[in-house]
């Protein structure tokens, strides 16, 4: 199924090398309870920062990730604020993760 519909995305190193490359589904994630959200001073004003659900296969595992690595899509970079293994049948079946938009200031 990831790789039929979902989109390419890439793990990648704090420095921006390329660890893996996969296939999943980004979504916007849109809390009930705006008390989750938060967001970022920037120097042009207050960005409130999407949060999105990734769903991916088990491999790269982004629950071990270090931090400053993050993934990309589509010339979007996410950071991995929690991610979590669905198991089946006890072998780690697909990835979820709340990742959010990287705001680079300059």
């Amino acid at each position: 199924m990831f790789e039929k519909w979902g989109r390419p995305v890439e793990f990648n190193s704090k420095t921006g090398e390329t660890l893996a490359q996969t296939r999943a589904f980004i979504s916007p994630l849109r809390y009930k309870n705006k008390m989750y959200l938060y967001g970022v001073n920037t120097e042009i004003g207050y960005n409130s920062q999407g949060h999105y659900l990734y769903i991916g296969p088990p491999e790269p595992d982004l629950t071990a990730a270090s931090d400053g690595e993050y993934i990309s899509c589509m010339g979007e970079k996410y950071r991995i604020d929690r991610a979590e293994k669905v198991y089946r049948a006890g072998k780690a079946f697909y990835i979820w993760a709340v990742v959010r938009v990287i705001v680079e200031t300059e």
